[in-house]
């Protein structure tokens, strides 16, 4: 029989709420795999083991009681550092912020708690999230359990890693620029990125291009359990001005569904392998995937630059980087600024006009293919410390325009493993329209029937 740390979090939910097995014994035996594992991972950085077993007798008080379970009943999570959660810091990854305790929860948070999910720790992040690998000065480095010479992914690299070695059936994060989906492709488990305005924001306001570009979504092993969560973090919040009440299935479309396949942007040789593989147990299972280049798609990173250098700062006088940072993360910002600076002295006249022109080209290329099978990144995950060099770090944001022109546009996109090389998981992502996750999950559910399971795993 399988350990219950295994067992993914919707077989979870069930089991507790038959009573088959207590939300504690689920909590402890999560709490030993982390005692076990962990500390050759470093993705959980704080374990929540007194509040998260509080939480649990409270929920099989109540199922003895007669009260009905929740749809998450006594699953745990793991919560990114930069998302709030009542009593715990949101650290950023930042070492003066290690005490910056949150009042309250996130609203999502909230929202899953509600549903019965119970917080069982905070995971790991690169410093203010700005990072493709997950390291920093407060809690150290992530390492990739899969092959600990390579990353993790980032920002969201310690649920990834969390959720790929069985601590947490759920992690909790946030992608601005692939940092969902990178970390999915890296540590082999599956990540939804929201559309735009779908899970409410919170806390203190953002920056702009943070407010545009960033949503908060679930990491899972099964594409079941990303619907699951995600079902259930979407709810209205006062507050957040980009917040749309959409339902949360949308028509069906018609029969077959066209998938838009993207192989042509000079990948790595396994990354193209991935996305034709997936290509073909799509076609399997009834899609019309037709191989396409998606529009003005250099041009969309770069406008997606340019909104992140002129909007993505709190104010023009912030510290210099070097006085907050750790050495790892100066050394990658330093790398990172020229790319970034070129890409962004190409400025538009408006670069909101232009994403606006974007994304009705966007709409065109996909008025007959609703669906786009694409790479996360066109490399696999990379060794530890490449994203240091300066002429490594210069052809980065080529390798990533496929999935930055999600978060430009505002598009779902649920990533998605389809199985390894070079012992190294691989994924691809599937976006679609603007609120239909549901198409994107369904896709992805597709493409993961006819894949071997990869995780959960014991480091390597």
């Amino acid at each position: 029989m399988a350990e219950l740390w295994e067992l993914a979090a919707g077989e979870l939910a069930r089991m507790i709420g038959v009573r088959e097995v207590s939300s504690r014994e689920v909590v402890q035996a999560h709490l030993a795999r982390i005692s076990e594992v962990n500390p050759h991972v470093n993705a959980i950085t704080v374990v929540l083991d007194e509040q998260a077993l509080e939480a649990a007798d409270t929920a099989d008080r109540a199922l003895r009681d007669g009260t009905a379970p929740g749809p998450l009943c006594g699953v745990p999570m793991t919560v990114k550092e930069n998302v709030d959660v009542a009593g715990s810091a949101t650290t950023l990854g930042i070492v003066a912020l290690r005490d910056a305790l949150a009042p309250r929860d996130a609203p999502h948070i909230a929202q899953l708690r509600a549903a019965g999910a119970i917080p069982i720790g905070r995971t790991n992040m690169p410093e203010f999230g700005m990072r493709w690998h997950t390291d920093n000065a407060l809690r150290g480095a992530t390492r990739n359990p899969w092959s600990a010479g390579h990353t993790p992914g980032g920002s969201s690299g310690g649920d990834a890693a969390a959720v790929a070695t069985g601590l947490t059936p759920l992690g909790i994060g946030n992608d601005g620029a692939g940092s969902l989906r990178w970390p999915a492709q890296c540590c082999g488990v599956a990540a939804l990125k929201p559309s735009l305005g779908r899970v409410a924001h919170g806390g203190q306001a953002s920056p702009f291009g943070f407010q545009l570009l960033a949503v908060h979504g679930p990491i899972a092993r099964r594409v079941a359990d990303l619907r699951l969560a995600f079902d259930h973090m979407c709810g209205h919040t006062p507050g957040d001005p980009w917040y749309a009440p959409v339902p949360l299935r949308g028509p069906a479309p018609g029969a077959p569904t066209g998938v838009a396949a993207v192989t042509g942007l000079d990948a790595d040789p396994q990354v193209t392998a991935a996305v034709r593989q997936a290509a073909k147990l799509l076609t399997d299972a009834g899609y019309q995937v037709t191989e396409s280049l998606p529009p003005a798609l250099d041009r969309a990173a770069e406008i997606y630059t340019q909104i992140m250098s002129s909007y993505g700062r709190v104010h023009e006088e912030q510290p210099p980087v070097e006085s907050i940072a750790s050495e790892g993360f100066v050394r990658f910002w330093t790398a990172f600024e020229e790319p970034w600076a070129r890409a962004a002295g190409r400025a538009a006249f408006d670069p909101m006009m232009e994403r606006a022109a974007i994304a009705r080209a966007w709409d065109a290329w996909t008025a007959s293919t609703p669906l786009v099978l694409a790479p996360i990144c066109t490399i696999p995950a990379f060794p530890v410390g490449a994203d240091l060099d300066p002429e490594w770090v210069a052809g980065w944001p080529a390798a990533l325009r496929m999935s930055v022109v999600a978060n430009l546009l505002g598009l779902p996109s649920v990533a998605v493993p389809t199985g390894q090389a070079d012992g190294l998981p691989q994924a691809v992502q599937i976006i679609g329209p603007r609120f239909r996750e549901d198409l994107c999950l369904d896709a992805a559910a597709a493409i993961e029937a006819g894949t071997p399971r990869l995780t959960p795993i014991h480091p390597r």
